[in-house]
């Protein structure tokens, strides 16, 4: 019997970006686990607070008294953007991106902007034109606030857009916003209860209607 599949209609979709549209894991367990080493913290506990924040968030609980967190940020992301062509597509990714309409996409990522551009790039994704980045919000994920300021933007009700998440903040922001959500990846948690799951974005596809809504199937 094949697995029942997932259908809903929206008029926007929203993207986080590590874990969801590009697997980035090599470059931020080396990059989180240098600052780890260099500031005394378990590499691991790091990383398990560090997905899906913005980096001056998880400095200022695992940096040494003291730090200058807005210095380290900015020397980790230049790192991390030096690194970006180490990172992969989520697969299926880019096409699924692609055959969506430009004006209903929005990237919501706790990453600075730069950084997004260059992952993107390297994995053939065009950067959406409605980017909100670790700069544009005063609060990260788990905070509604990034997913919210998204949908002004794109003009749509939080309840007509979806959002695409593959970590516990982000997945925590995309519901305290009102929107439906879908978990990409095996993260499991008291949030993915009862969440539709996608393992990757091959088998997604989307309709368009004369309406502009868009009819998502999983």
């Amino acid at each position: 019997m094949s697995e029942a599949r997932t259908t809903m209609t929206v008029r926007a979709v929203l993207f986080d970006m590590d874990g969801t549209l590009v697997d980035s894991t090599a470059v931020v367990e080396q990059v989180w686990g240098e600052f780890a080493w260099r500031h005394g913290n378990d590499p691991a506990e790091l990383l398990a607070y560090a997905h899906g924040r913005r980096a001056t968030e998880t400095m200022a609980v695992f940096g040494s008294p003291g730090i200058d967190i807005d210095a380290e940020a900015d020397a980790l992301i230049k790192r991390e953007i030096a690194l970006a062509p180490g990172v992969a597509e989520v697969p299926g990714a880019a096409a699924f991106v692609a055959s969506l309409p430009a004006e209903s996409i929005a990237l919501v990522t706790s990453a600075p902007g730069p950084l997004a551009a260059a992952r993107l790039a390297a994995v053939g994704i065009p950067t959406p034109s409605v980017v909100v980045a670790a700069e544009d919000v005063t609060i990260g994920k788990p905070d509604p606030q990034g997913y919210l300021a998204a949908a002004t933007r794109l003009g749509v009700r939080p309840e007509d857009a979806v959002v695409f998440e593959d970590a516990d903040a982000g997945l925590r922001a995309g519901l305290a916003a009102g929107m439906r959500v879908v978990v990409v990846g095996a993260y499991e948690g008291d949030v993915t209860s009862g969440l539709p799951r996608i393992r990757d974005y091959r088998a997604a596809a989307v309709e368009r209607a004369a309406d502009g809504t868009l009819t998502i199937t999983l």
